[in-house]
């Protein structure tokens, strides 16, 4: 994405909610505190096909040596460099993984020369707030609005029940910082989306932002042990669509335990158990009730025109992964 060199003003979104008024912020206040993320995966890992052997993106910079940024740019990932706004370039690695949220975060080996930036409280922006945008190589930040706290549902296994949909798309999304007008971090970019709009407006396009809600109240614990307290979510390997209100399994993983149980492309789930499913979202909800990682997870399928009762043993998803070399 080519730098901007005027601050560049949010137009007025296509429909409800209107922006609420912020206080004016100088725009290039926190430019060093975003980094960028680059890292090389291992060779035969699982998500090289779709994420790519090298992956670069932006990062916040949360304490001395510590980034938070968006999780899939570090999955497999063998090596890991951050690159700070005044050039330096530091060796890091993988402080932990988040899949529940999505978050990751990276530890530097050496201290960072950006000022770390406060976590907000994501559950306070309402649709309708301005916030900023800043990803790595920018100048100045973008000035956004929030368009929706909808859910969102990601056909690998992913779900946000109150994400940060923003108005208009920027394109240096992936690990950029969201930052309420107070100047504290209240998300980290994940996507960008056909539709940010509230539900039952008009479709627009936007960006998709992380809360960092998600990962304040067990950082500590992250930080400490890699991982957030209590067991794994239990992980299918099965990858999802909607298709003329069927939820249809358009892949499965390699080796995966839905592949493993006997679940193909073109099956319909239609049950998690006794309960029907209604749809992506409510497929998630039933399948992470069901029991942690390591349980047996009761499918009704339909398969060849009837239905099929499969029994998938879940794994946890991070023991799925390939490791780093040395791990």
């Amino acid at each position: 994405m080519e730098p901007e060199q005027a601050p560049r003003a949010a137009p007025s979104a296509p429909a409800d909610p209107v922006p609420q008024a912020a206080p004016a912020v100088d725009l290039r206040q926190f430019v060093g505190s975003v980094v960028q993320i680059r890292t090389t995966a291992v060779r035969d890992g699982e998500t090289v096909a779709s994420l790519g052997l090298r992956r670069s993106g932006s990062g916040v910079i949360i304490g001395p040596s510590t980034v938070l940024t968006i999780g899939y740019l570090l999955l497999e990932a063998d090596e890991v460099e951050v690159v700070t706004a005044s050039g330096r370039r530091i060796p890091a690695s993988v402080a932990a993984q988040d899949p529940a949220s999505g978050f990751g975060i990276v530890r530097t080996a050496l201290p960072l020369d950006g000022a770390p930036l406060e976590l907000g409280d994501s559950d306070a922006v309402a649709e309708g707030a301005q916030v900023l945008t800043l990803g790595h190589g920018e100048p100045i930040a973008t000035e956004l609005v929030v368009l929706s706290r909808k859910p969102f549902s990601g056909t690998w296994e992913y779900l946000l029940e109150r994400p940060l949909f923003t108005f208009p798309p920027v394109n240096n999304w992936s690990g950029a910082a969201l930052i309420a007008p107070d100047g504290r971090l209240v998300g980290i970019g994940s996507l960008i989306v056909n539709d940010a709009a509230p539900p039952g407006r008009n479709a627009v396009p936007g960006n998709l932002f992380v809360p960092v809600g998600l990962i304040k109240p067990v950082l500590d614990t992250l930080l400490a042990e890699g991982k957030r307290p209590g067991p794994a979510r239990p992980w299918l390997g099965v990858s999802t669509e909607s298709v003329r209100g069927n939820l249809m399994v358009a892949r499965v993983t390699p080796g995966g335990p839905a592949e493993q149980a006997g679940l193909a492309p073109g099956d319909v789930i239609v049950g998690v158990g006794e309960e029907a499913v209604g749809g992506q979202a409510d497929f998630y909800r039933k399948l992470w009730k069901a029991g942690p990682a390591g349980a047996e997870i009761p499918l009704r399928v339909l398969k060849g025109g009837a239905i099929r009762e499969l029994k998938v043993r879940s794994v946890d998803r991070g023991d799925f992964l390939r490791k780093p070399h040395g791990v």
